[in-house]
């Protein structure tokens, strides 16, 4: 019960700002076309009663109603007068001031519901993240959003948050690097609408525990959510799944892509957006599940990486990806004709085969004794 009316109070805080806004817009607009109104009587006054002209009148008009008053023109009959006092100086200039204290409220106000995650903006082309972690919220987002800005084909792509997250405002940090938020529940569809899903270049679903599973059927319902609102023109959509059991589910819900929840390394979301397939491998580096990375404590010297890198992957001992020099540096995928020494090789190899020490060892041999016959060894 206290859930259903903390999501009640919620709901009510948002319709009262919405309304708010409105009825400030409403009553500008208001005051703006009496001010008008009492501008074109007041002009019509000083043409009838004064004999001014048009450009005359509304001068004389304006230099009043703003309390300028150069004196260059002013009214002489008691009619001109008459009419200056009650459309002006009594109806007018009141008017004026109420005018522009409604429209500097409405301004603060404004600014508030935007630091605050009230306000719905109008954005195209931006990339949406939805949800947030449980913890370090903040710290999760600048990394990420550092990442994006990082990235080539994304470092000027506008980015808002859809998130619970950050009641009192983003921080400085996400702020100065352009990213707005709107405060809403990620599952909520008037949140999800107000973010304007269908505009966006790509969508980012993360999931509010990385532990329970309960945060896989959130996800669910935020995506059968976005393709409601979007329909088959859903953008580039990756979402976060808990348990491996999820992903189908969560595939025919609409995502493009799923990925196990890695808090520390925001940059394998990133790479989801610029490289789709990219996070299947990084998250296969996490896991000792499909391809996987192995270290074998393996000499060679004065080797081609290209030749090395050929020769295991035509035995089928796996794909290599990095060595460990004599000083201990891992150096990770060199040139082609980078030349070489190491003590140890880091392969990507195949869960349903996973080569020892030995048969790398005895590859790398039967490549020297081959190399023996025709010329000097590069390996040994």
């Amino acid at each position: 019960m206290r859930l259903i009316h903390r999501l009640r109070r919620r709901s009510t805080c948002r319709q009262l700002v919405q309304h708010l806004n409105i009825d400030m817009r409403a009553r500008l607009r208001r005051a703006f076309l009496w001010l008008v109104v009492l501008t074109g009587l007041h002009t019509l006054a000083m043409v009838v009663f004064e004999g001014l002209t048009g450009g005359d009148a509304l001068w004389l008009t304006l230099t009043t109603l703003t309390t300028v008053g150069y004196g260059d023109v002013s009214a002489a009959t008691p009619l001109g007068r008459a009419a200056t006092v009650g459309l002006l100086y009594v109806a007018g200039i009141t008017l004026l001031a109420q005018l522009a204290s409604d429209y500097i409220d409405y301004r603060l106000k404004r600014k508030e519901s935007m630091i605050n995650g009230r306000w719905r903006w109008q954005m195209n082309d931006h990339v949406l993240i939805i949800n947030s972690p449980a913890s370090n919220a903040g710290v999760y987002f600048e990394r990420l959003v550092s990442q994006l800005r990082a990235t080539r084909e994304l470092h000027d792509t506008p980015v808002q948050l859809l998130t619970e997250a950050f009641p009192e405002g983003l921080p400085d940090s996400l702020r100065e690097q352009g990213v707005v938020h709107h405060h809403g529940e990620p599952s909520d569809p008037r949140s999800l609408a107000a973010v304007t899903p269908q505009d966006a270049r790509a969508i980012i679903v993360l999931a509010s525990d990385e532990y329970s599973r309960v945060s896989d059927s959130i996800t669910l319902d935020v995506l059968t959510q976005l393709r409601d609102l979007c329909g088959d023109a859903l953008p580039y959509t990756v979402a976060e799944c808990v348990h491996e059991d999820s992903r189908r589910r969560l595939a025919l819900a609409g995502a493009s892509t799923t990925l196990r929840p890695i808090r520390a390394y925001p940059e394998m979301l990133v790479r989801s957006l610029v490289a789709p397939g990219a996070e299947k491998i990084l998250e296969n580096l996490f896991t000792h599940h499909d391809d996987h990375a192995m270290r074998y404590p393996v000499a060679v010297e004065d080797a081609v990486w290209s030749d090395v890198t050929c020769r295991l992957m035509a035995a089928g001992m796996g794909t290599l990806m990095a060595y460990v020099g004599d000083d201990g540096e891992i150096v990770c995928h060199p040139a082609h004709d980078h030349r070489f020494s190491a003590t140890a090789l880091i392969l990507m190899v195949r869960e349903e085969f996973v080569p020892s020490r030995a048969e790398i060892e005895t590859c790398l041999m039967d490549e020297v004794a081959g190399d023996a016959r025709t010329g000097p060894s590069p390996t040994r």
